[in-house]
């Protein structure tokens, strides 16, 4: 019906990757320093004595407090957190330094930002695009620091099917896609880690490519797609959030029957699997909090439970 070719062609054509809105683009940007700089980030965070007001005889005195020290962003003012002393402070162009030894790999910039108003920092580098049952797949570094003093220097891997703009941001056995990684101004180490980093990313590579053909190769049937999308939104004790439920199972069935990018994956585990990205990475959620972007890179780096839970439910159908 040409209703329901509209709904699908608006639905599946203006989909971005997930970091869309979260920073700028800079891939015009030859090393991580000018991406920062052109990304406004250019700033360099200070370790400031605090001070309470003490009442003594003599009215109130500054008192400085001895174990701890304020994180302040230089070009503002303002305080990314309260830490130790014993806090070592890790700025921006040192924490991305080393991908600079990265782009002779073939890796690019493409954008910057920060959230919270500097107490994370992200810059993206795009590695050279490979292909994954026959999709172009381009696979991203995210590299992300802190000054909040809750979070050190991450690195995350990020593999996006072109067709769609889906995260393919899934929890493989023996492959991790995230990592930490340690920056110390030594240029012996800064080799050692940005060889690592590749080594991990190719590593992940890998067993994505050896998973999809496993998840290619499960066949999933009518009754078993509604038993996975049963089980992917399990109905909650609140009965005044079932609705909601059913809304969002409704929604998943509708991008796994309908999406153009999976017809020749439909009624295969990896269709499923690509149905559950499409849902968690571009579902517009009702209402936007404070928290959405923060939460939105999080998924980025940390990956999305609704993807796990469907590879989990996937292979169990063959367990």
């Amino acid at each position: 019906m040409a209703h329901e070719i509209t709904m699908t062609d608006s639905l599946f054509t203006a989909r971005f990757p997930a970091w869309h809105g979260l920073g700028r683009i800079v891939d015009e940007a030859p090393t991580s320093e000018e991406a920062l700089r052109v990304a406004g980030l250019d700033w360099e965070v200070t370790s400031t004595p605090i001070y309470t007001m003490q009442e003594t005889f003599q009215g109130y005195k500054p008192s400085q407090v001895e174990d701890w020290v304020a994180n302040v962003r230089s070009d503002t003012g303002e305080t990314l957190g309260i830490v130790g002393k014993g806090y070592k402070v890790v700025q921006n162009k040192e924490a991305f330094a080393f991908t600079d030894l990265l782009l002779g790999e073939g890796v690019r910039y493409e954008s910057a930002g920060s959230l919270r108003a500097g107490r994370r920092v992200w810059l993206l580098a795009k590695m050279p695009e490979t292909k994954i049952l026959g999709d172009k797949v381009e696979p991203y570094l995210v590299f992300s620091n802190g000054h909040d003093g809750n979070a050190a220097v991450k690195v995350a891997m990020t593999p996006v099917r072109v067709v769609c703009m889906n995260t393919l941001n899934i929890a493989l056995s023996g492959a991790s896609r995230f990592w930490s990684t340690s920056h110390q101004g030594d240029i012996a180490k800064k080799l050692e880690d940005a060889q690592r980093t590749l080594e991990l990313a190719t590593k992940y590579m890998d067993a994505l490519d050896e998973a999809s053909q496993r998840l290619a190769d499960i066949q999933i049937t009518k009754d078993l797609l509604a038993d996975i999308t049963t089980q992917l939104f399990p109905l909650p004790k609140d009965q005044k959030r079932h609705s909601l439920v059913y809304e969002m199972r409704k929604e998943f069935m509708f991008r796994y029957e309908a999406a153009p990018d999976l017809a020749r994956f439909r009624g295969t585990g990896w269709g499923v699997v690509n149905a559950a990205s499409d849902f968690a990475g571009h579902r517009t959620p009702k209402r936007v909090g404070p928290t959405h972007q923060e939460n939105k890179f999080s998924q980025i780096i940390g990956g999305h439970p609704v993807i796990d839970r469907a590879v989990d439910l996937v292979l169990a159908t063959v367990a």
